[in-house]
């Protein structure tokens, strides 16, 4: 008798419970990326209710910071032996509960301990969630399913941004978080009914983390991915954060239209997750890595001349597709790095290109401060440029890389 699991209607069963998984699994990854971007445009708001002043009311930011980047690896180590499925469920939870913290905080430090348990349990959702689609979708499909997955993210900073600077005016920041909650309970809740916490796992024995790290960097492929992804995240984020400082410097803009050209950016993103299948399918992934390198250095070396606003907009647009071409191809090698550890390979990738943000920006900040904004952009796109074709000759050569 056959295995009822090789029927087609099982089969096709077992499909539409994948999808599912993976659409509430953006569902999370979407109020992760929301959760994460939604505090600085708050900072106001929040600094006028302790009535203290927004450089002391940062602290909250940073806090959160600090939680996301210190977890990051703890996550990665116990996803790989409970279940990645089960972990980022239980972790989409708390992060309900800890927005719920946020929300009932009555003081500037209560608050900033609560974001930086919001930092720690958010730390796995994205990291995870990517190592489980490594571990459940082909090769040949990954890339495209985790371009599908990463338009949950990339609404997620969309709508954490323009939340915290159109609405928290409007309904007040505490209100914003109970929304926030209210999204990380329901996709956890739904992960739950969906059988997140019953799912079953293949049975491996892991190595320590004192194995598994020196392992990882002793692969040709993980090496050129942490390295491209740590120069990606220095280099773009280090210029990007000082975009609207340069709109509003060099067009006298003030920060309500300077957020709405950076959602140009996030539009941009979301055309690249629309797009996907037919940009593999032309221009390979290799194509995708330096086409992305190309348009960062386009837009950030246009950026630098001061164009029209209509142009900064366009060039705002070409940026985010270009990084997520570029970023989207690292994230699909990531989840091969190390695949009988995977949750703490992509966890170190993720960990990479965060802390790398924190460091690029502070690099940036004195080459601004002496040279001005336009060095800056142009040094930039010479860097992406450099990174993007780097990283498309290295997936051209493959010498020493494992069979996927």
């Amino acid at each position: 008798m056959k295995d009822p699991r090789q029927r087609p209607g099982a089969c096709a069963a077992a499909a539409a419970d994948d999808v599912r998984i993976i659409v509430l699994l953006a569902a999370a990854g979407f109020a992760s990326a929301a959760n994460m971007r939604i505090t600085e445009p708050l900072l106001p708001l929040v600094s006028e209710a302790f009535a203290t002043t927004p450089g002391k009311a940062s602290f909250v930011v940073s806090a959160f910071t600090i939680g996301y980047g210190l977890f990051q690896l703890v996550w990665g180590a116990v996803g790989d032996r409970i279940g990645k499925l089960r972990l980022v469920t239980l972790l989409t939870l708390a992060t309900g509960l800890t927005a719920a913290f946020a929300a009932a905080a009555d003081s500037l430090a209560t608050l900033a301990l609560a974001r930086l348990c919001a930092g720690a349990t958010a730390a796995g959702i994205i990291p995870l969630s990517m190592a489980h689609i490594g571990d459940t979708v082909a090769w040949e499909h990954r890339q495209v399913v985790l371009a599908r997955y990463l338009s949950g993210n990339v609404l997620g900073v969309l709508a954490g941004q323009a939340a915290g600077a159109l609405l928290g005016g409007l309904f007040g920041w505490r209100t914003l978080f109970v929304a926030v909650g209210g999204v990380f309970l329901s996709a956890g809740l739904a992960l739950v009914a969906a059988g997140a916490l019953t799912a079953r796992r293949h049975p491996q024995a892991i190595p320590s983390l004192a194995l598994l790290l020196p392992e990882l960097l002793r692969r040709r492929r993980a090496r050129f991915v942490l390295v491209a992804v740590t120069l990606e995240g220095a280099v773009f984020f280090g210029a990007l954060a000082y975009i609207g400082a340069h709109l509003r410097f060099a067009y006298g803009l003030d920060y309500g239209a300077v957020g709405l050209l950076l959602l140009a950016f996030g539009l941009g993103g979301l055309g690249f997750t629309a797009s996907v299948h037919r940009l593999r399918r032309w221009l390979g992934e290799a194509g995708l890595a330096a086409s992305g390198g190309a348009l960062l250095a386009l837009g950030f070396g246009a950026s630098a001349l001061a164009p029209a606003v209509p142009v900064v907009a366009l060039l705002l647009f070409l940026l985010g597709l270009g990084l997520y071409m570029l970023h989207n191809t690292l994230q699909t090698h990531a989840t091969q790095m190390l695949p009988e550890a995977r949750g703490l390979g992509v966890s170190v990738f993720a960990s990479c290109y965060f802390v790398a943000q924190g460091l690029g920006v502070g690099l940036a900040g004195p080459v601004v401060d002496r040279f001005g904004y336009a060095p800056l952009f142009t040094v930039a796109g010479v860097a992406c440029l450099a990174i993007g074709l780097g990283f498309a000759a290295a997936l051209r050569a493959r010498r020493g890389w494992s069979e996927e």
